[in-house]
């Protein structure tokens, strides 16, 4: 019952699915159902192939599947009987060794258990006793049952270890003496040429290592006494060395033959030795495959030509729609083309009648295209007073002698209005290849014309502009060398030829950029271009020698009208400003000259009284050496010791008269590496006149291995005695207390962001400081708060420290709000990695009690 009810079911689906199809078929297209009728076959005969593809895709790789299992079961049964052939060996081995060991046995001895223990063993190709100093004891060999005494020479046999040498067989022994375990060797060639590992087992007498018993195995005797028949039989069984090269195969490849490459391989360590040697099993497959299968190809062969014919008939199918659609296309595309072109086209015939015209030649000219077909000259759109001119164009056109450039006409429009027109004619091919007309295209060239118009006159006032420019305006070819332009200035002074411009640029003309052997080949191809002409111009000024002129020269480079890449210069005559910064300079160093004057004119009296000290005690010295003379009180060594005395006294004065001179006639400076040191020692010894005089003290501090400075020592000097000066006018014209009568000069190095490495000089006060308005107009030239200034000391102070690139500060000083002094500081560039070894300034003790002059004189 059940049954029953399910098959009115099922039938009813079916008739669902029919009417659904239907009615989606009759939806379609005729060009679609005709596809759909040809894709259904091809695509049922594509699954078939794929089918059968499948199938014996999946039967081959089945077989391959056991065919792999079973090489690897032949391969791993191999490897187990040789390791347990190898472990039961190495067991009687350890029991032997222990022998050796515990009964004392004696080479002779050991030679018949030796031979027992290799008549079981073919592949054993000799057992060796070698004792801890690698000397043999007793070996047996394979080949001949001679035992193998100490005296037989040995130690040229790779098969025995020699101290010193690279062997495995020494590696082996040196683990195994190490290790106190059972050691394999890798395998290597002993001295018959055959591939041969060992196993060394240690002889330990009492906890100390006695030697080892070597037993070397033949690889290939393994191989053919120890892979079962059945397997060889099957399966190619080979050991591989740690570099995968065949040490022993189960099959000999005869010479001369060709090596088939084995389909299957299987590779197992040969354990237990761990010494980098494989198992390796190959196989071959025995079933053919795909290729070879004739039933398979038939298959493919019958389903191909299927796909071929159905490929065929839907080709051709689609060629009859694609000739049908590209009718219409190409009317649809002619008809775009026409209505949205802006180039006006025109065709004749042979005879000058016109054929044909496009909506753009009917919008330019104003005329409908029925104005214009089958019309003979002279043509409505021909101004009147051109007729005759357009008459004889139109009789070059039709001979086919037109310019290929093309032709500039008049056209005038239906509302009478004209304008300049271009014109191009080709000749009209039929499909036959005959000429059956003349095709014209015609385009508006008013706003191009007016624009052309434009940029000449602009050029013309851009060229007038810069022949009137009193500055050398060039532009050089970089490549060629080539003078591109050059203005009226430039010619004025150099002339028409590139030499000029070289001279200007700090280059040699351009020349040198062209290419020695092809002149077709760019030089400068690989320039970076966008990046030269994107960047600045770069100033610098010149003396041109020839003209006695200096020039700022400003230079660029840019893309010239053609492409080329070139240099544009201009150079501006900057020697009327030369000359007035150089009267500037000497004035600026007549100014240093005469301040320095000033200073010492102020220092006189001080000058004076420095020198009254030595002359007095010149004078005291000589008179109390007369005196003793004429009263013959005095012996030799007294007088040698006053005449000494008298003699450093003459020494002080004159440093201190050299130093004066030095300081008042140095006018032009000289820069010169100098050492901070030696310029605060000068310039505290000339301040220290006036400090002394005024009762102030100076304490120094110099900082070690201060770097060299580049600088004019006389011109720091100044600036340092000046501070120094004002300084101690301060604090004396204050009344400020002995306590308060001190003055700090530091010199110590210093890093900035802003100025990087300097070296600062500062001069601290305990004077009353400044007002604020005064720090303000502090550098101002004839500014002063003293009432005999003039002026022009700190001024000229920060000129020469600018001078040296340097900067000049200075501010008060506070203890909360109250002012407890002033610092001046300026910095010198210096660079602060290298260092010099500079012994530190000692202090200058307080000097205000060296006043009394004969305190001074003792």
């Amino acid at each position: 019952m059940p049954v029953a009810r399910d098959i009115p079911s099922a039938s009813h689906s079916n008739s669902l699915l029919h009417r659904l199809f239907r009615r989606w078929w009759r939806q379609q297209s005729p060009s679609r159902q005709d596809r759909f009728a040809t894709i259904a076959p091809l695509i049922s005969v594509l699954m078939f192939l794929a089918t059968i593809t499948t199938t014996f895709w999946y039967l081959r790789n089945e077989e391959i599947e056991r065919t792999s299992e079973a090489l690897r079961r032949d391969t791993e049964i191999s490897q187990q009987q040789i390791r347990l052939h190898l472990i039961e060996n190495q067991e009687q081995l350890v029991r032997m060794a222990r022998e050796l060991v515990t009964r004392d046995i004696a080479p002779d001895e050991f030679l018949p258990h030796a031979a027992a223990f290799q008549r079981e063993r073919p592949e054993v190709r000799h057992l060796t006793w070698v004792t801890a100093q690698r000397q043999v004891r007793a070996s047996q060999a394979v080949l001949s049952y001679e035992p193998l005494t100490p005296e037989r020479p040995s130690r040229h046999n790779p098969s025995f270890p020699g101290e010193g040498l690279t062997l495995a067989s020494e590696a082996a022994f040196v683990a195994a003496r190490d290790t106190r375990q059972p050691v394999y060797s890798r395998p290597f060639t002993d001295a018959d040429g055959m591939a041969v590992f060992q196993v060394q087992v240690p002889l330990i007498d009492r906890g100390n290592f006695a030697g080892t018993l070597i037993v070397e195995y033949s690889i290939e005797s393994l191989v053919r006494y120890y892979v079962p028949s059945e397997v060889s039989r099957r399966h190619i069984i080979s050991v591989v060395g740690p570099e995968l090269q065949p040490l022993a195969s189960t099959v000999t490849v005869m010479p001369g033959q060709p090596v088939v490459p084995p389909s299957l391989q299987h590779e197992v360590p040969l354990a237990p030795m761990a010494n980098g040697l494989m198992l390796r099993g190959q196989g071959y497959r025995t079933s053919i495959g795909l290729i070879g299968n004739t039933l398979f190809w038939m298959v493919v062969a019958l389903s191909v030509l299927t796909v071929w014919m159905l490929l065929g008939t839907w080709k051709h199918m689609r060629r009859r729609a694609q000739i049908q659609n590209a009718l219409a296309q190409e009317t649809n595309f002619r008809r775009a083309m026409e209505n949205s072109m802006l180039t006006g086209m025109r065709a004749m015939d042979m005879e000058g009648r016109v054929t044909y015209v496009n909506p753009a030649f009917c919008a330019m000219t104003g005329y409908a295209e029925a104005d214009l077909l089958d019309g003979k000259p002279p043509f409505p759109y021909w101004p009147p007073d051109r007729v005759e001119e357009n008459s004889r164009l139109l009789q070059q056109e039709l001979q086919g002698r037109s310019p290929a450039g093309g032709i500039e006409v008049k056209v005038m429009r239906k509302d009478g209005s004209i304008f300049d027109a271009r014109m191009y004619v080709s000749p009209l091919i039929d499909p036959r290849g005959l000429q059956t007309g003349w095709m014209t295209s015609m385009t508006n060239i008013t706003e191009a014309k007016r624009i052309r118009d434009q940029l000449s006159a602009s050029h013309e006032r851009f060229t007038t502009v810069l022949e009137g420019l009193d500055a050398a305006v060039s532009v050089l070819s970089v490549q060629q060398g080539e003078l591109l332009f050059a203005n009226r200035s430039y010619r004025l002074w150099f002339g028409v030829e590139a030499r000029g411009h070289g001279q200007l640029a700090h280059s040699t003309p351009a020349q040198s950029y062209q290419a020695e052997l092809d002149e077709e080949v760019d030089g400068l191809s690989g320039l970076p271009t966008q990046e030269l002409t994107d960047a600045g111009a770069h100033p610098h000024e010149i003396y041109v020698e020839p003209l006695a002129m200096w020039f700022d020269v400003r230079t660029r480079y840019l893309q010239w009208t053609d492409g080329r890449l070139a240099q544009m210069l201009i150079a501006t005559d900057i020697t009327s400003r030369r000359r007035v910064e150089e009267q500037a300079q000497q004035q600026a160093e007549k100014a240093q000259v005469t301040s320095r004057l000033i200073t010492m004119g102020e220092m006189a009296s001080s000058v004076a009284h420095e020198l009254n000290q030595p002359l007095t005690a010149i004078n005291n010295y000589c008179n109390g050496m007369v005196s003793r003379v004429r009263n013959e009180s005095i012996n030799t060594e007294d007088l040698i010791a006053a005449l000494q005395k008298t003699g450093r006294q003459a020494e002080r004065a004159g440093q201190i008269i050299h130093r004066i001179r030095a300081f008042v006639k140095k006018s032009e400076p000289q820069r010169q590496p100098s050492q901070a040191s030696e310029i605060v020692d000068d310039a505290v010894e000339l301040a220290g006149i006036e400090l002394r005089r005024r009762k102030v003290a100076i304490h120094t501090y110099v900082a070690q291995r201060l770097p060299t400075l580049m600088c004019d020592p006389i011109l720091i000097e100044q600036v340092l005695m000046n501070l120094l000066k004002n300084a101690a006018e301060a604090i004396d014209s204050a009344g400020l207390p002995s306590a308060r009568r001190n003055i700090e000069l530091r010199v110590v190095p210093r890093h900035t962001a802003e100025e990087g490495g300097v070296i600062e000089f500062s001069v601290s006060d305990m004077g009353p400081g400044m007002k604020e308005e005064v720090l303000s107009r502090l550098y101002e030239a004839f500014f002063s708060t003293k009432a005999e200034g003039l002026g022009i000391g700190l001024s000229l102070c920060r000129s020469i420290i600018e001078s040296h690139r340097g900067r000049m500060r200075a501010q008060n000083l506070y203890n909360g709000t109250a002012v407890t002094g002033c610092r001046f500081a300026f910095t010198l560039p210096v660079d602060l990695t290298q260092r010099v070894d500079a012994q530190p300034v000692p202090e200058v003790p307080d000097v205000a009690a060296a006043a009394n002059p004969n305190a001074t004189a003792s």
